[in-house]
């Protein structure tokens, strides 16, 4: 797979991965003041956004309680939308994360930790690990929080045979999309161990959304059963987690992305250089909200997700930069070393050249 900006957009506007560090930083900024024309929340699309995401999935829960005893094919036909429309949820948590659904913090905050009930996702955390992910994106020196691990190839190198084995395990494709998001959403998201050192105030938000949980299966349970809450609900998580995961890895995880350490290491570069326009077709595009366009997200991240559409009909130059279909997205999970000396992302296999 080639991924590779196009060096004849607009006059003075083009790019690409040769283009010195400050004249692409520069670039990169001038986007920015643009992208911001576009952070303003509209609240009646917000709440529009969430009464077409809440009340589908709703009605879908609702169908699948109703066929899980006698038609257990259908409840899990009914389950393929029903993630879908949990992915979307989760997007607009997302949103909620960065203030940017709504006008009011508060109000973001609200939404962000009731939705974050359903997602299994404790709000407070996750957005402090988001934020720092994106506030780090691309720098060499501070990986480990809010993105999945790789190593350079000098790195690699380094490492003992079982710890090669290790992380060949950690990168292989059953465990990033198999393993990877139950542990993620399931387990770790019920404690995450690395909040006791730097964070401990936010573990009290973490059992909130637990106990919220809690609360909200023995309720189902009394009324459905526990086999039949499980039955219906075990099928929508492994998914809803799944795509999370995989949208998460594409954005990110491709051939020509971005690293640099502190020293050289730019914000808004980074943004743009180490983050995917992937390109999906309809109806993933609505379903994902419009995240792939994930470039434009990172360069401004108060830009609702409704909005990165005309932001990228604002900026044509970032409409082919990185930008990569869903096809040529499987090959990503190949990629699993940064080669320093070429900046790209290298399979296990090209080690021997």
């Amino acid at each position: 797979m080639k991924i590779t900006p196009d060096t004849s957009l607009t006059e003075g506007n083009s790019i690409s991965q040769t283009m010195p560090q400050n004249t692409v930083g520069s670039e990169a900024r001038q986007w920015a003041n643009i992208a911001r024309r576009h952070v303003n929340p509209e609240n009646r699309k917000s709440i529009l956004q969430l009464l077409t995401t809440i009340l589908p999935l709703l009605a879908l829960w609702i169908a699948m309680f109703a066929t899980v005893g006698d038609a257990y094919w259908l409840t899990l036909l009914l389950s393929v939308p029903a993630a879908a429309f949990t992915v979307r949820l989760f997007i607009i948590q997302h949103d909620c994360g960065h203030h940017s659904f709504f006008n009011s913090r508060r109000l973001n905050d609200w939404l962000g930790n009731l939705i974050g009930i359903v997602t299994l996702t404790p709000h407070g955390y996750w957005r402090y690990t988001h934020n720092t992910h994106h506030a780090t994106c691309g720098n060499l020196r501070k990986r480990g929080i809010g993105d999945i691990k790789l190593l350079t190839v000098t790195e690699y190198l380094a490492l003992s045979r079982w710890e090669r084995i290790s992380y060949r395990i950690y990168r292989n494709p059953a465990t990033i999309l198999g393993i990877g998001p139950i542990y993620l959403f399931v387990i770790k998201y019920r404690l995450p161990l690395d909040l006791l050192k730097d964070q401990p105030k936010m573990l009290i938000g973490v059992m909130a959304t637990n106990l919220a949980i809690v609360l909200v299966l023995t309720s189902l349970s009394f009324g459905f059963g526990l086999t039949d809450v499980l039955l219906v609900q075990a099928p929508i998580v492994l998914m809803s987690s799944t795509a999370g995961v995989w949208l998460f890895y594409v954005q990110h995880q491709f051939e020509k992305t971005h690293w640099s350490k502190d020293q050289k290491w730019d914000f808004h570069e980074a943004s743009v250089m180490a983050s995917s326009y992937y390109d999906l077709p309809q109806p993933l595009r609505w379903f994902s909200g419009d995240i792939g366009i994930h470039h434009i997200h990172h360069l401004c991240s108060r830009i609702p997700n409704y909005r990165l559409r005309s932001c990228l009909d604002d900026l044509p130059m970032l409409q082919t930069l990185n930008r990569i279909s869903f096809r040529e997205s499987l090959s990503c999970f190949r990629l699993s070393l940064w080669d320093e000396l070429t900046q790209s992302l290298r399979p296990f296999k090209n080690l021997s050249q």
